[in-house]
């Protein structure tokens, strides 16, 4: 137990600052005294009486309830199974089921006026998925019939297993571009195609298998370590990246390099100026501006969003009719796609060789891409509609749906942002809007495949560019700038990571400097002096307030982070250069030196044996200086800590307080030279 600290008298000797010195100031007025039976210790000046009181600790728990207890925190932070306690065994299984299977919490509910208003969202979106569908699968170096394939199969299970209702599934840009990029280092799409598709099902199979995982073990703040920062630098430059290969496309190149790199890009577009083909300029260059055209129509009036989601399926029906009239040799077409609905291809997903190290790699780099898009994307919606969204749900979710889309010949999908603004625009009620949208690719896969035979390349390439201009934030970017330079700087690393080195790079930077950040903060915890504020008994930065001022011969120091073996030292070498900058400017100032050093606790949330190790030794060090280390307001797994070493022995409990006042307090008479 820790004992209440008495003074039995108090008095101030406050010298008047000189002109230009930085203002200090008596502690503060003490609070009236409050009531309690036995009346505990106080200090008393005049007729004011402030009251101390002693530093609590927690209730006792045995290590095997502290152990389960820190582990529920961190691991079910939502507490899920709050909802079984006092419930039936019938109503458990119920619930059991609403849990895993969304589907049956809000299809109990459902309705033809519901069902109308998804009808309408869902073929919207068909319109948009269809087109981008094929591209994608194209910017993957995968056959196009795979782009629809990934488009039918994954919206039904995420519709049983998904959690949000506006999320519209299917293949995006930035994971169809990593996939890409990087089974292409290793294997060609052009020389060894079954291989290459081979692979691309494994990556698949093992990026659901690392989302479903995270989500089963909840270990969804894994993904959490790409910031915002470095996710707009990073998709900013995959965007540029996305682009620049579509020239090969828009100006009817066929010799282009298969590297990603910005220079080699744009080597290759220069180099290769006699392929350059006038017609597919022409087409290419007329139908970009109309979907550019039609995204700004429907950005700035949001209820004619349907102009910019029919504009890609109606671009390729005109595009292709055109083509066909045309049938010029120098206009690359689709071909011949098969018919029907997704083959199986469990047989083709290969555990063994040379290549399942590189699978492997690709599989979790797609999959965190796809799974930062998927969950932003959902949480994004559903702050808007006022409801949760459960991210361990969407990781399993969403793994599940890629393992099962990898035995079903489809390849990476994912929550994409265009088509759920689409879907949201469009009144979706419910994730019935994807079924609504897989019938629809079904139909497209059983009856109309012959159709897509003369859809031009470029059409497709069109389609990408306009998709992914939306990545390049260029206003979120320059917030950056505006609030914080470091994540700005961590923003550009990651852009000119993709863009002059690779798509791979550029990730590996992002991830990089995130955990860098981290790393920062976490060695550098902020540190600050603090001073009073007048006719209160607050004590603040007196950076932060200007009003704050210091108290003669006290350096109140406040620690805002947790105290781990990582920044042990660096508090015990701040706080020693805060006491040299003190006793300098306390000297030029003619006022008395620092004989008390005040430790505000209050935002320390835990340290460790280095931390309590570090404080011990910085009071050894301080009483070699005569001077006093006290500490304030310690919470409470840090007191239990602290009492639970030597170091409680060590300070003992007339240095130890509940608040920075009442050790300013009880030490200004020690203060006193």
């Amino acid at each position: 137990m820790v004992v209440n600290n008495k003074v039995d008298s108090l008095s101030y000797d406050v010298e008047a600052p000189p002109q230009g010195a930085a203002a200090t100031a008596p502690p503060p007025a003490p609070a009236p005294a409050r009531h309690h039976a036995p009346a505990p210790p106080a200090v008393r000046e005049g007729a004011a009486v402030l009251e101390l009181h002693k530093v609590s600790l927690p209730e006792r728990r045995s290590t095997a309830r502290a152990l389960r207890q820190r582990l529920a925190e961190v691991f079910f932070p939502d507490d899920p199974l709050h909802q079984f306690k006092n419930q039936s065994s019938a109503r458990r299984l119920v619930l059991a089921l609403q849990y895993f299977f969304p589907i049956f919490q809000w299809g109990s509910a459902y309705s033809p006026r519901l069902l109308r208003s998804d009808l309408v969202a869902g073929l919207t979106i068909a319109s948009l998925a269809i087109p981008q569908g094929i591209s994608y699968a194209k910017l993957a170096n995968l056959p196009p019939i795979i782009g629809l394939y990934s488009s039918f199969v994954p919206p039904l299970i995420y519709s049983l297993l998904g959690s949000s209702r506006d999320l519209a599934v299917g293949p995006v840009s930035i994971a169809s571009l990593v996939m890409g990029s990087m089974l292409r280092e290793a294997v060609s799409p052009d020389e060894e195609p079954i291989l290459y598709l081979q692979l691309a099902f494994t990556s698949t199979f093992f990026a659901g298998v690392f989302q479903a995982s995270l989500g089963f073990l909840r270990l969804g703040f894994i993904v959490d370590f790409l910031s915002k920062a470095t996710l707009t630098g990073f998709m900013g430059g995959a965007a540029i990246i996305v682009s620049l290969q579509q020239l090969k496309g828009l100006l009817g190149i066929v010799h282009f390099t298969s590297h990603m790199g910005f220079v080699d890009v744009m080597r290759s577009v220069f180099k290769r100026h006699d392929e350059w083909e006038w017609q597919t300029i022409t087409m290419g260059t007329a139908f970009l501006a109309i979907l550019l055209l039609t995204r700004q129509i429907s950005a700035r009036n949001p209820k004619l969003f349907w102009i910019s989601a029919g504009a890609p399926l109606t671009s390729v029906i005109i595009s292709t009719i055109l083509s066909f009239i045309w049938k010029s040799h120098s206009i690359s077409v689709i071909g011949i796609l098969p018919r029907g609905v997704n083959p199986p291809s469990a047989n083709m997903l290969t555990f063994s060789g040379s290549y399942v190290a590189l699978t492997i790699k690709t599989g979790i780099m797609t999959g965190i891409l796809s799974l930062t898009e998927g969950i932003a994307v959902g949480r994004t919606f559903a702050s808007i509609n006022n409801y949760q969204v459960d991210g361990n749900k969407e990781m399993m979710a969403i793994g599940i749906m890629n393992m099962a889309g990898s035995c079903a010949s489809c390849y990476v999908t994912t929550g994409s942002f265009s088509r759920s603004a689409v879907n949201y625009s469009a009144g979706c009620k419910t994730a019935v809007s994807n079924i609504v949208m897989a019938a629809a690719v079904l139909v497209t896969l059983l009856f109309l495949m012959p159709l897509f035979h003369y859809t031009p390349n470029v059409i497709l390439s069109a389609i990408i560019i306009t998709a992914v201009v939306g990545l390049i934030d260029v206003r979120g970017a320059a917030k950056l700038w505006k609030v914080d330079k470091l994540d700005f700087l961590a923003c550009m690393a990651a852009f000119l990571g993709v863009l002059l080195v690779s798509v791979q790079m550029g990730l590996a930077i992002a991830v990089g400097i995130s955990l860098f950040k981290i790393l920062l903060q976490v060695t550098r915890p902020n540190m600050v002096v603090k001073g009073i504020i007048p006719g209160t008994q607050s004590y603040r930065s007196v950076v932060q307030y200007r009003e704050a001022v210091r108290v003669p011969s006290f350096l109140i120091v406040g620690v805002e982070s947790a105290i781990y073996f990582s920044n042990s030292m660096y508090l015990v070498e701040r706080v020693m250069r805060f006491l040299r900058d003190e006793d300098e400017r306390a000297l030029k100032s003619n006022q008395s030196s620092i004989r008390c050093v005040v430790l505000d606790m209050s935002a320390v949330a835990a340290i460790d044996t280095s931390g309590l190790d570090a404080l011990s030794e910085l009071k050894k060090v301080l009483e070699k200086r005569n001077i006093e280390l006290v500490l304030a307001n310690p919470v409470g797994s840090v007191a239990e800590r602290m009492f639970n070493s030597a170091v409680g022995e060590l300070f003992g409990s007339d240095r130890l307080f509940f608040s920075v006042a009442e050790a300013v307090a009880a030490g200004a008479g020690k203060a006193q030279p």
